[in-house]
């Protein structure tokens, strides 16, 4: 099931980045100090080594950031494919993720990839000023993987995946996911 969900969320995420254009890349976005062509690199990358883990590859350079080329979008919507594909198939039952030099249960290990294209989706969208629509289903699947993510020091350390907690009274289920990963859900605020 989780499989599914990540894929759901890819596919979110490929919609919105298709609609990025050439003037859209300089944008600033919610991951601090990046712009967007700075994020779409990293989620590319991201579904190239997560799709490398799942195999039981160990290599480093998977993970690092990518040239988009002429076709950023192009680029992003061949890595999701690579990433969603790579799931479907057989994957191993431990994750070597070595960009953060660990290796993980596979079912950690996607619940990881999950909730980044839950956020980044979020991320993308605010960035080019447009709404995320997740059925209530993927939300509720994403929020407990988002309030499973360790907080503390290790989200104020250079390179955290996530920012430390936002306080956010509001209920709905995206704007807590955001928050609990260090978003502002009203960004740019």
């Amino acid at each position: 099931m989780l499989i599914e969900m990540d894929a759901r969320a890819v596919r979110v995420s490929v919609d919105l980045v298709d609609q990025v254009r050439a003037a859209d890349l300089a944008r600033p976005t919610p991951c601090a100090g990046w712009t967007l062509r700075d994020l779409l690199s990293h989620m590319t990358a991201q579904h190239y080594g997560f799709a490398a883990a799942s195999r039981g590859e160990e290599a480093l350079d998977v993970w690092r950031p990518r040239e988009l080329g002429e076709d950023p979008a192009g680029a992003y919507r061949a890595a999701a494919g690579h990433v969603l594909e790579a799931f479907a198939g057989a994957v191993v039952s431990e994750f070597p993720l070595a960009e953060l030099g660990v290796t993980v249960p596979a079912e950690r290990a996607i619940g990881f990839h999950f909730i980044d294209y839950v956020v980044h989706a979020w991320d993308v969208a605010r960035t080019l000023g447009v709404a995320v629509e997740f059925e209530a289903d993927l939300l509720d699947a994403a929020l407990p993987v988002a309030e499973a993510v360790p907080g503390g020091q290790v989200r104020t350390a250079p390179g955290a995946p996530f920012a430390p907690e936002v306080a956010w009274p509001g209920d709905a289920r995206l704007d807590r996911i955001v928050a609990m990963l260090g978003r502002s859900p009203v960004w740019p605020d």
